[in-house]
């Protein structure tokens, strides 16, 4: 523990006690603590998906676009036979605000096991000591950056804990993604045409949670592969964040609130082919001016169907 106080991650609630017996030939059982955070190196195979693009003549709806999208990720029987996951890698935050803009490099720790989540960053800094959010298939919690104080990232999501307990945070990288089970979520997916992301032509999908949402969310997919490549989540003229925050704007009201997920360099690991790339960014304009945070991550370890300890997914109980 002593080589990884660096790291500074609080994995009171993720110790995982048990060993996970990783699914690839000649790879070797892992013990699933902060050591693993220095230790675990798991080697990438090179993975090209297959080509499922329509053609332009053809007709495609929002069920076309999941199907296909959920052949992307593996067969149905590779799907159901990941039951959990946990994911460690480098995150690093940019923040921007009032012409000001610093960066601070850190860790980060997402394990989800069914529709449950956790989610946390480090970063060895005693203004931002990073971030930790967690959904137990009950409760959404969220973890303070000082004490009574949350970030401005940690405001916003716990008024749109709604991100959490759709299982959309992470995209396909958490067991939790609810196109995997979009029948048991009981939301409504609708298709809404093409757009361009950079050169990138995508799929769009507009989704609304079954308990409905102030955040206007949609799903973009590559039109070649069918990938998950961007969430975004929006909002205008949205309530107070309430006080506190990372930048000191968190009391301020906004005029708008975006909040964007890019995913990128699927490869395969184990039985599934995942983004290694994930970039989150937090965008508020306000009357005080505009903030910007963005972190920027590469995940390298992944560990598949061990047994995570129930408490680990409530942040309030670590």
């Amino acid at each position: 523990m002593d080589d990884c106080a660096g790291v500074g991650l609080d994995t009171r609630g993720i110790l995982l006690r048990r060993r996970i017996e990783m699914r690839k030939t000649g790879t070797r059982q892992l013990r699933l603590a902060l050591t693993l955070v220095c230790a675990l190196t798991i080697t990438l195979a090179p993975y090209t998906p297959t080509t499922l693009a329509a053609s332009a003549e053809d007709k495609i709806s929002a069920a076309d676009v999941i199907a296909k999208h959920l052949e992307s990720i593996a067969s149905n029987e590779a799907r159901s036979s990941v039951s959990s996951r946990v994911l460690i890698g480098d995150s690093r935050l940019v923040r921007k605000a009032s012409n000001n803009v610093a960066t601070i490099d850190g860790r980060l720790v997402l394990a989800s096991q069914g529709n449950k989540v956790l989610f946390g960053m480090a970063f060895p800094s005693p203004e931002y000591p990073g971030e930790k959010f967690g959904f137990d298939g009950k409760k959404f919690t969220v973890g303070y950056v000082r004490p009574g104080v949350r970030s401005t990232l940690g405001n916003f999501l716990l008024i749109h804990g709604e991100v959490f307990k759709e299982g959309l945070m992470g995209g396909t990288l958490s067991s939790a993604w609810p196109l995997l089970n979009l029948t048991e979520r009981k939301a409504k997916v609708e298709y809404s045409g093409t757009e361009k992301i950079g050169a990138l032509s995508v799929h769009k999908l507009k989704y609304f949670p079954k308990q409905g949402s102030d955040l206007e969310v949609s799903l973009y997919f590559d039109t070649k592969t069918f990938q998950h490549v961007r969430t975004q989540y929006s909002r205008v003229a949205g309530a107070r964040l309430g006080v506190g925050g990372v930048d000191n704007q968190a009391g301020q009201r906004a005029l708008r609130y975006k909040m964007t997920e890019d995913f990128s360099d699927f490869r395969r690991e184990d039985k599934l082919n995942l983004p290694h790339g994930y970039q989150l960014q937090l965008e508020i304009e306000n009357t005080a001016g505009n903030s910007t945070h963005k972190w920027e991550m590469k995940l390298g370890q992944f560990a598949f169907n061990g047994e995570l300890d129930e408490k680990a997914f409530n942040i309030e109980g670590n």
